[in-house]
């Protein structure tokens, strides 16, 4: 439903303009109220957490490894320093961990295999891989508890030893309840979708990074601010995007950054057309080209 109050069938014969840009540009142009999708059957997954050591060598090396995996094979790398939980030794309570989220969508027969290279990468602190249905990845939350964050999203194109120490540098330097530099390594099918075709411009983005810092003081804000602002700078490499999804505060710059090159401009002539008084504002905002 767009901002007019239409009830409008989108793809790519119907509104390609408005098709472009939804995927990618957020809530900006209307309400979807009915989706189409092409379903896979996915069957079971191997997968889970491993918790390994983190230092500069696992790190550089866990990227690597993950850089060269089957395309089969999505990971998250959290760098972190570990917190009380009951499967991890106490002696590892409060270092710097590697705790990997790992998927692997192919033949579940094969699942040992490809994450061989990664268990051995170092002595595991907990490893709870194993073939299982995909939702068991993402249990349900519990309790209300939900912490600020003073976070910075980005992208890299490289994690080697010399990034890999800088980053346990900085995790260790912050002052905040808990620290985080989440790694997600890129490309494969996403990188074969010409950067053009849709309003994500990011296709041959090869790492995407979070930076945060959990805090419960509002008045520590400036502190936890001021280390993810310089944890940023000290890592920041040739790509200067950032997905839009993880960008808290939206403004000129940000937007440039979202949407490089000519995305942004193509986006606003689109929000022009559908939404042209900017009634779908509450969001990172796409403002209208103006006439």
């Amino acid at each position: 439903m767009t901002a007019d109050g239409k009830i409008l069938q989108v793809d790519e014969t119907h509104h390609p303009d408005l098709f472009w840009a939804i995927r990618g540009g957020g809530g900006n142009f209307g309400v979807a109220t009915r989706f189409k999708f092409q379903l896979h059957d996915l069957g079971q997954v191997y997968g889970g957490m491993l918790f390994l050591p983190a230092t500069a060598d696992t790190i550089a090396s866990y990227m690597s490894e993950a850089d060269s995996a089957s395309e089969e094979l999505s990971t998250i790398a959290n760098v972190m320093t570990a917190p009380p939980m009951p499967f991890l030794p106490e002696e590892v309570h409060g270092k710097p961990i590697i705790m990997a989220m790992m998927v692997y969508a192919g033949d579940v027969a094969n699942g040992e295999q490809v994450m061989a290279p990664f268990r051995k990468l170092a002595a595991p602190y907990a490893d709870m891989l194993r073939p299982m249905s995909y939702t068991e990845m993402y249990p349900p939350e519990e309790g209300e508890y939900h912490p600020v964050a003073a976070a910075r999203t980005m992208f890299l194109d490289y994690v080697d030893k010399s990034v890999a120490e800088t980053i346990l540098k900085h995790l260790q330097a912050s002052t905040g309840m808990m620290a985080v530099a989440q790694l997600r390594v890129l490309g494969r099918a996403m990188a074969r979708v010409p950067a053009d075709a849709t309003a994500y411009a990011h296709r041959k983005s090869k790492i995407m990074v979070n930076l945060a810092a959990l805090y419960e003081k509002p008045e520590d804000k400036p502190t936890h601010e001021a280390w993810v602002t310089e944890f940023e700078k000290s890592i920041q490499q040739s790509d200067r995007g950032a997905y839009v999804n993880f960008i808290n505060s939206v403004g000129e710059d940000e937007l440039r950054a979202a949407y490089p090159g000519s995305t942004l401009e193509k986006l606003r002539q689109v929000k022009a057309k559908y939404d042209p008084t900017n009634l779908f504002r509450m969001n990172q905002n796409i403002p209208p080209m103006k006439a």
